[in-house]
């Protein structure tokens, strides 16, 4: 594990959400989606409605993990001219107007692509603060040099609900700034109803690590982001957003009526 050198924003964020007594409510966008500048415009959005962390998808031509919602938004953001250096530049103005703390959400072959040392430096001096990389392993990155994790970023990890309790204490061990639990198995994507065994699984994750635990994977209503952050730090919302920028994108209200959806689902999570 590559330890924490200094504390950076998402780390501030969740000592100042447990010194509160609060859950964390965390959102995903595809960065570029409709475009890099509108991008801006929805974490601003997102921000106010209260989110507390923003994941930034990084638009990629073979998203497998994502659901056809997330896979169509790369497309778009691909299609409108995103690049991994377009949302490193996207993110120094967005630093201009907020410090809200961002994760980079991708898979590794745009990072590798890059340079993956090289990544990690220009989007910590860009203004990110963590990663998590979808399909690296962590003991596959333990056994490449050139993936060991860069202090520059948080390293965030994955755990999923097949994930046995030796595979969980491995992958809790490398974990920085949070633990996203997949709460339910196959591709992102909303679902109307949420997943069982949560409360047991975070508690066996809480045991192997010190780190906050999220649960996300089709959280889409204020019912269902009560429900989880009765049983987590946090709640990840990412399809039910990502549909709303789809069918309102081109609008000049895009802002207003993200606000309007995701200020409930915050509301939910911080009431509990």
């Amino acid at each position: 594990m590559s330890a924490p050198q200094t504390a950076n924003r998402i780390d501030t964020r969740f000592q100042q959400l447990h010194a509160d007594s609060k859950r964390a409510f965390v959102a995903y966008v595809c960065a570029g989606d409709p475009t890099l500048d509108r991008t801006i415009d929805v974490v601003l959005a997102l921000e106010k409605a209260g989110a507390d962390i923003i994941e930034l998808g990084l638009p990629f031509s073979d998203p497998l993990a994502d659901g056809v919602v997330n896979q169509l938004a790369a497309d778009r953001a691909l299609r409108a001219g995103a690049s991994t250096q377009g949302v490193l530049d996207m993110i120094r103005k967005l630093r201009e107007h907020t410090q809200i703390p961002l994760v980079l959400f991708t898979y590794l072959n745009p990072v590798y692509a890059f340079g993956y040392e090289r990544f990690h430096h220009e989007a910590a001096a860009a203004g990110a603060d963590g990663i998590l990389v979808l399909d690296l392993p962590p003991d596959e990155a333990s056994q490449n040099a050139e993936l060991k994790p860069a202090p520059d970023l948080r390293h965030i990890q994955l755990i999923a609900p097949t994930s046995s309790p030796e595979r969980i204490k491995q992958i809790a061990a490398s974990a920085e700034g949070f633990i996203y639990y997949v709460s339910r198995l196959g591709v992102t994507g909303t679902q109307t109803s949420v997943a069982t065994g949560i409360a047991e699984q975070v508690a066996v994750i809480k045991a192997a690590s010190n780190v906050p635990v999220c649960v996300g994977f089709g959280v889409s209503n204020p019912d269902q982001a009560a429900e989880i952050a009765s049983k987590a730090d946090g709640v990840v919302v990412g399809s039910a957003i990502v549909r709303l920028i789809e069918q309102n994108g081109s609008s000049p209200d895009l802002a207003d009526r993200l606000l309007a959806f995701v200020k409930p689902l915050v509301d939910a999570v911080k009431a509990v």
